[in-house]
């Protein structure tokens, strides 16, 4: 193929801690006096149990995450993952205050407010514990440290009440020990992102990163970066909500440079704009979207080794290739799927593609609507067996290569395919 494929690499390194100190407020109570280490522990252990979705029926899984083997499955989120509202009746409240840490140790519910700066929330509980913060109108501004960082849980919800919440660092950020902290919201762990409210995140380097599983379920995130808004190295999962992101590299970004197995995007709902110099959804195996409504401008607009548009409408403005599958996966052959929904693709000018392909294109269903130069591109094979193709304004039943010695898919058939360029 002729395009240079790009990735972003981002470090995650397992050691280090983070000294902690605050103060807490707890209700009807005065937390310590500045500058003396303050440890949150909330009155109950908060053991209560999650709950998978699958099929539409609800399946006890005693504090288990559900499998996430079958990557689009119903079951890759809880019912606790998609619960908006976090319950508060036995949760302990905190009142951020500047320049004092506050370190959570134990799991439960935690009600964060109040603004200030240079101040990290650390959560740091035992491996099988579940922490929630719920944001309510919460205001950090930190110069070198994450307003969150997760160094230790089984998972940690990070759930906005109906209200305006920001998080932002301005300036280089420091390392942790070993441990390259290196954006707002940083977790070693699952993290879920939900809620009913407005989370503003602004960031020097990424906005949030996750070491394993990444999901959003609900609320609303504008962001600005100048790395990746959201990257996690397992998989990142949305549900729903609102996420705006502008003047970012990338927007997405599931990869674990150190396992090319890993790496995994699932949609399936929710509104999502992204503004990327890069790539606006990237992974590194597989990106699935089942529906959503997406806006994305950026170098590439989607890249995986494999891609599978099962339904969603979905514009793509991108000035190399609007769908890239590309080789960087040992485990999975590139391909890009149309099963469904609708792709509008609008190219820029110059040797860019609207979807390229190292190995297959297969159209089942759905809508493929690309406006370009070059509209596809393919190294293996091209099949259409149903859906609806147009290129620069016409209807087509085939799918051709841009270069020479490409085969051309006729509807129905399966011809040997091209080489590409």
């Amino acid at each position: 193929m002729h395009k240079k494929f790009t990735s972003i690499i981002v470090a995650f390194v397992l050691a280090g801690t983070l000294v902690a100190c605050g103060s807490a407020e707890k209700e009807g109570t005065t937390g310590a006096s500045s500058g003396t280490a303050v440890t949150t522990e909330a009155g109950k252990t908060d053991a209560s149990e999650e709950t998978t979705v699958e099929s539409g029926q609800a399946t006890e899984a005693e504090g288990a995450e559900a499998s996430t083997a079958s990557t689009g499955a119903d079951d890759l989120f809880t019912e606790r993952d998609l619960a908006q509202t976090a319950d508060t009746s036995d949760a302990e409240k905190i009142t951020v205050s500047d320049g004092q840490d506050i370190s959570i140790t134990k799991a439960g519910t935690y009600v964060i407010s109040g603004n200030a700066s240079n101040v990290t929330i650390s959560v740091d509980v035992q491996d099988e514990d579940k922490v929630q913060l719920v944001l309510d109108g919460v205001s950090i501004t930190n110069e070198t440290r994450p307003c969150i960082y997760v160094k230790n849980a089984d998972k940690v919800f990070i759930t906005t009440t109906d209200s305006e919440n920001s998080l932002s660092v301005t300036g280089t950020f420091e390392a942790d020990g070993d441990t390259n902290t290196d954006a707002v919201i940083f977790a070693k762990d699952d993290i879920t992102l939900n809620g009913v409210g407005t989370l503003n995140i602004s960031s020097s380097d990424n906005a949030v990163s996750c070491k394993n599983d990444l999901k959003v379920t609900g609320g609303t995130y504008n962001i600005e970066c100048s790395h990746s808004a959201f990257e996690a190295k397992d998989s990142i999962s949305v549900a729903d909500g609102t996420i705006n992101i502008s003047s970012c590299v990338d927007g997405l970004h599931a990869e674990d440079d150190d396992d090319n197995s890993k790496g995994t995007i699932y949609i399936r709902g929710g509104n999502i704009s992204i503004n990327a110099s890069d790539d606006g959804i990237h992974a590194t195996v597989e990106v699935t979207i089942d529906g959503g409504n997406f806006n994305v401008i950026a170098g590439e607009g989607i890249e995986s080794t494999t891609i599978r548009i099962n339904d969603g409408n979905i514009y793509i403005e991108a000035s190399d290739d609007g769908i890239n599958a590309a080789k960087k996966s040992d485990n999975v052959t590139p391909e890009v799927e149309f099963n469904g929904g609708t792709t509008k693709i609008v190219m820029g000018a110059g040797d860019t593609d609207g979807v390229d392909s190292n190995g297959n294109i297969t159209m089942n269903g759905g809508t493929v609507d690309i406006t370009g130069q070059f509209t596809f591109d393919f190294d293996g094979q091209a099949t259409v067996n149903g859906g609806t193709i147009i290129e620069n304004g016409t209807e087509t039943n085939t799918i051709t290569s841009s270069m020479m010695g490409g085969g051309g898919g006729g509807r129905g058939g399966n011809p040997g395919g091209g080489f590409g360029h």
